[in-house]
């Protein structure tokens, strides 16, 4: 497997994250509010909960926000009611996008959805206008380091239950199938490995390559969409690389 892995745009990302950490916080709190209120706090009990944990030590939240989160959840202190919605369109360029949200007024965030995609070149799809393009994947990267050999690393993922490993310049990728993600992450993390991602995630069947100037264009749509609170994350076929 190649292509799928773009660890420029992970650092990139990483690097963003840095700027904006109060507003990613925020974002994996509501996921954890989600888990918690659908599956109880207790991680051992909630593989739902467990995942998104890991996600949000991936993104190097703190243990203690983490467990505040979990405790304001299981408590009174956030009472909102969320639903998750999906949104697909396209940006510049005929550019696949595909937006997870979670809100408590589905009417505000579409009219944001609508809105922030007129605005920036594209137009907001019916449900299914872009998603066949896509497969639900879990996704693990491990930074390459001297813990582990490659061929060690490969072996303990297929044997946990991976789809898939490929090493990249800087970094190892594993792909699983959604509903083996948990056991092969679980793997990983008993193994003491540092997952610099892990989340279930729509990867792109194929990468669409586009201009500077409509990279640019696709930069303030995707840009404007992550500002947006209700958006959880932002999935697209572009290769940023």
């Amino acid at each position: 497997m190649s292509g799928h892995s773009k660890w420029a745009n992970i650092k990139n990302k990483k690097e963003k994250a840095d700027s904006q950490r109060g507003k990613i916080f925020t974002k994996i709190g509501r996921e954890i509010a989600v888990a918690v209120k659908s599956g109880g706090p207790n991680p051992d009990a909630n593989a739902k909960l467990r995942d998104i944990i890991a996600k949000a030590k991936a993104a190097n939240i703190p243990n203690d926000n983490i467990e505040r989160s979990i405790k304001k959840a299981a408590g009174d202190g956030d009472t909102a009611n969320y639903e998750s919605l999906m949104y697909e369109g396209y940006g510049a360029a005929g550019v696949a996008i595909i937006v997870e949200a979670l809100t408590d007024n589905r009417n505000r965030t579409a009219g944001d959805m609508r809105h922030l995609f007129d605005k920036h070149g594209g137009n907001l799809g019916q449900t299914g206008s872009v998603g066949f393009m896509f497969d639900r994947k879990g996704v693990i990267v491990i930074e390459k380091n001297d813990k582990i050999s490659e061929d060690d690393l490969m072996m303990l993922a297929l044997d946990a239950g991976a789809d898939d490993f490929s090493a990249e310049d800087e970094c190892y990728e594993i792909l699983t199938a959604p509903e083996n993600f948990s056991a092969v992450r679980e793997k990983l993390e008993s193994e003491k490995l540092e997952l610099a991602e892990a989340e279930i995630k729509y990867v792109p069947q194929n990468y669409v390559h586009v201009e500077e100037e409509v990279a640019a264009k696709l930069t303030r749509l995707i840009d404007a969409l992550e500002d947006n609170d209700d958006v959880q994350n932002v999935w697209t076929n572009w290769d940023e690389e």
